[in-house]
């Protein structure tokens, strides 16, 4: 399988929330910017936030989503 436009991260943003290495993606597309939160930390990573309009909606929802995993 060929991708002919293949998406290249483009990190805007990176910071440490409470043990967890959040990353901040930033897309264009023709609808305009979003965003996307991934959270890593030591035994993997996930996508906090999948899409966000804006960096700084993007990262209050990551911590939110940081602060939820650690008081499962």
């Amino acid at each position: 399988m060929v991708v002919l436009d293949p998406h290249y991260p483009q990190i805007v943003l990176s910071f440490h929330y409470r043990g967890f290495e959040v990353q901040i993606d930033r897309s264009l597309s023709e609808d305009g910017e979003s965003y996307t939160a991934w959270a890593n930390y030591s035994t993997g990573c996930a996508i906090a936030v999948p899409n966000a309009r804006s960096r700084t909606h993007a990262v209050k929802q990551a911590k939110a989503w940081c602060d939820r995993r650690l008081s499962d």
